[in-house]
């Protein structure tokens, strides 16, 4: 039997993450994975090509030794706050014969959507099908095989900058590897934490990293809005480095060790120990200061998040509540904070069905996107949750219109 193979990375501010999985039939089995610490990056953006792909070299020799194989292309996921989306509605028309929607129908209302104008140095990273009407009848999830004079589309468009795709791109080359896929990164954490029926009722995914919070809204199964904010887990560990003074890496682990989210989540109010640096001795402060210092940044976050909602229009739309995932995530309380913010329930997200192998390093919030991301990218189909976007640069439009015109020749 053949395997199927796909690995995934994750370029994080903080870390870069890399899976190597095997898919049998429906199951999905992790072969191998690696952590390496992130250097290069800056609110998930590339700051050092260098840096970043060494990081990428380190993560995927640690997966591949532990596979027993290497791969060569790669699904990457892509974040920051250069991100942006808007809703386009286009249409075809059908004039075959007996009027019946094929894949080359939906084929040419995506190429259609890439004439849009856009600023220079921005492309289109994903078109995601939000509904489809035939002949003005909406509601439709896959047209192909319906009859109709008219096919519409209502397309989320996600937008990405030109320069940062291709820092992104030239880092994973220069590590030797082929970036395959590159996918906004809360699409791919969606795919490995979120529910169907969450999808339907209405649902918020908030992926809180290092350098970038990632944020998804879905309603009835199709992903509505999408945004990076640039306020993530390193704004946390600075407010504690500030505000106590102490170097990075002892606030990074009083976070993480101590850190609650909330006042109401901490159990028992006890002293903790900080380490002196020069003539300045120990001390010591309780839970309680460093959580108010950690709830400021974190009810900043979720209400720049519950505005956005709210003057996106999207927030009555939610009503299967709210799922942190991410490494910020996992703060004590983070998911009883959110549900106070948002007025919403909230839950915390992790990789959900995967199969054997080394699945358990993965099933953390942490590593919801590198889990995303092996999941397989949807083909090229009506049930397509995104499509892939040019990966030469930016989509010339005379190469629109030629692809146009060698498509109607071809009628």
């Amino acid at each position: 039997m053949k395997k199927n193979i796909i690995a995934g990375l994750d370029l994080g501010t903080t870390k870069v993450c890399a899976v190597i999985a095997e898919h049998v039939d429906s199951n999905i089995n992790i072969l191998g994975f690696g952590v390496a610490p992130s250097e290069g990056l800056t609110r998930g953006l590339v700051a050092n090509i260098a840096k970043t792909a060494e990081a990428i070299t380190e993560a995927m020799n640690i997966a591949s030794n532990r596979a027993g194989f290497t791969v060569k292309e790669l699904n990457v996921g892509v974040a920051g706050e250069h991100i942006t989306s808007l809703r386009h509605r286009n249409y075809v028309t059908i004039n075959n014969p007996d009027h019946e929607i094929s894949q080359s129908d939906l084929d040419r209302l995506k190429l259609d959507v890439h004439t849009i104008r856009i600023p220079s140095d921005r492309e289109i990273l994903h078109i995601i099908p939000e509904e489809y009407f035939v002949d003005h009848t909406g509601g439709i999830d896959d047209p192909i095989g319906m009859c109709g004079s008219r096919l519409e589309a209502v397309n989320h468009v996600v937008l990405a900058s030109i320069p940062a795709l291709q820092n992104i791109k030239k880092s994973v080359e220069r590590a030797g590897y082929i970036p395959k896929d590159l996918v906004l990164q809360p699409i791919a954490s969606s795919l490995s934490v979120l529910e169907e029926n969450e999808k339907d009722l209405g649902v918020v995914l908030i992926d809180i990293g290092g350098g970038t919070t990632d944020v998804a809204v879905f309603h009835r199964k199709a992903i509505k809005h999408t945004k990076v904010i640039g306020v993530a887990g390193n704004q946390v560990t600075n407010d504690i480095r500030e505000t106590l003074g102490i170097v990075t890496t002892e606030a990074e682990k009083l976070k993480r060790e101590h850190g609650y989210a909330t006042e109401h989540a901490i159990i028992r109010d006890e002293d903790i120990y900080i380490k002196g640096v020069g003539a300045r001795g120990n001390v010591k402060i309780p839970v309680s200061l460093l959580t108010q210092i950690i709830s400021v940044r974190m009810k900043e976050l979720f209400t720049l998040i519950d505005n956005d909602l709210r003057n996106s229009g999207l927030k009555s739309k939610v009503k299967a509540g709210v799922v942190l995932t991410g490494g910020g995530s996992l703060l004590t309380g983070c998911d009883e904070l959110a549900s106070e913010i948002f007025g919403l329930p909230a839950r915390i997200g992790v990789p959900l069905d995967l199969g054997s192998g080394l699945s358990k390093e993965v099933e953390s919030p942490e590593f919801a996107t590198v889990a995303g991301l092996i999941r397989g990218i949807p083909g090229m189909t009506a049930q397509e949750s995104f499509t892939r976007a040019s990966r030469e640069g930016k989509f010339k439009v005379n190469n629109v219109f030629k692809k146009l015109t060698d498509f109607f020749e071809n009628l």
